[in-house]
């Protein structure tokens, strides 16, 4: 109705004034009958009191529809009535639909096509790695060493790009089922096994054998591998440990990594999960992208996991996922007791 209101601000400004003008006319004619003023500003009222009503009636809709925020796209497609004006916006609104659509469905399609060539990118480039890393399996010198280390960095690279472009096909490309978090734990470990060994970094394991989760056990392990891979590099030559550990926390169990390390500025911590955000330790450390935390916030929210996070300078940082606990059944209660 305000809507409706505003909209004819002009009409009645004009109606107003024609109607001070027609009273005027009586009365500079000086033929001034009370009465028959009376009547002729009764009609015009009601005409054009009638015509307002008439309009707002069958263009109800247009003003209801304007006066809301579009929720669904599908709203583009319900009509504004019979009136010559709202048929026409209904046609213009079903073709800006069909058009959006098509729009959509061509971005769509160049959207999937690059991602293909990402994966398929990346599962090439992994090939010759793994030529190379075969070639230096028998190689102890320094400069082998070296070449490992930048391996294993371009393999990190790639896993981080390679999860960039599947984030798009997220609703496809994930699976929720137990996933018993020691297991994926120990696995992601052995993953980093190198990483550990060449910052003089080690792991501390807190995780009860029987924990399972609710979760997808790909996504969470590139999740704990970023978390691993950021605790290290933080902690490298200042601590020489990294802790590991969950515990239950009402109807949910929390995964806790905790490093030792130079940790990250307050002022820091609030941006730390935007993409490409390095701030004051990516200036120390030039290998940060800004990607990981980014890529765990985005994946803990596709999965419905919360993410937390505490850090001091100086201290250490601590990351908690927070994960929906499976519960066991009859049988394996029983299991465990015996």
């Amino acid at each position: 109705m305000k809507l409706f209101l505003r909209d004819q601000w002009a009409f009645a400004a004009f109606f107003l004034v024609q109607l001070f003008l027609l009273i005027l006319i009586f009365a500079m004619d000086g033929y001034w009958n009370e009465s028959l003023v009376i009547y002729v500003m009764f009609l015009s009222v009601f005409f054009a009191g009638a015509f307002l009503v008439v309009r707002y009636l069958t263009h109800r809709l247009i003003y209801q529809r304007l006066s809301k925020p579009v929720e669904t796209l599908e709203e583009l497609t319900q009509t504004y009535g019979n009136a010559a004006l709202c048929r026409a916006l209904d046609e213009k609104s079903l073709e800006q639909y069909r058009l959006y659509k098509e729009q959509l469905h061509a971005y769509e399609n160049k959207q999937r096509d690059y991602t293909t060539f990402i994966q398929q990118w990346v599962h090439q480039m992994k090939t010759p790695i793994s030529v190379i890393h075969l070639l230096l399996q028998n190689e102890d010198d320094p400069k082998s060493e070296s070449v490992r280390e930048e391996i294993d960095r371009i393999k990190r690279g790639l896993e981080t790009v390679l999860y960039i472009a599947r984030l798009d096909r997220f609703e496809q490309d994930f699976l929720i089922e137990p996933v018993a978090i020691r297991t994926l734990t120990q696995n992601v470990l052995a993953e980093n096994k190198r990483l550990f060994i060449r910052n003089q970094v080690y792991p501390e394991l807190k995780i009860e054998e029987n924990w399972r989760v609710e979760s997808d056990d790909k996504w969470l392990s590139f999740v704990l591998n970023q978390l691993l891979t950021n605790a290290v590099r933080y902690s490298a030559g200042k601590s020489n440990k990294v802790t590991i550990r969950a515990y239950e926390r009402g109807q949910h169990v929390v995964l806790e990594v905790q490093d030792y390390g130079i940790g990250i500025p307050a002022e820091d911590i609030r941006r730390v999960f935007k993409p490409y955000f390095t701030g004051e330790n990516g200036r120390k450390y030039p290998e940060s992208t800004g990607m990981g935390l980014y890529l765990v916030k985005e994946i803990c929210g596709r999965l419905h996991h919360g993410v937390e996070m505490d850090s001091e300078v100086g201290e250490g940082t601590t990351v908690r996922l927070v994960l929906s606990a499976v519960v066991p059944t009859l049988q394996e209660r029983k299991d465990d007791e015996s």
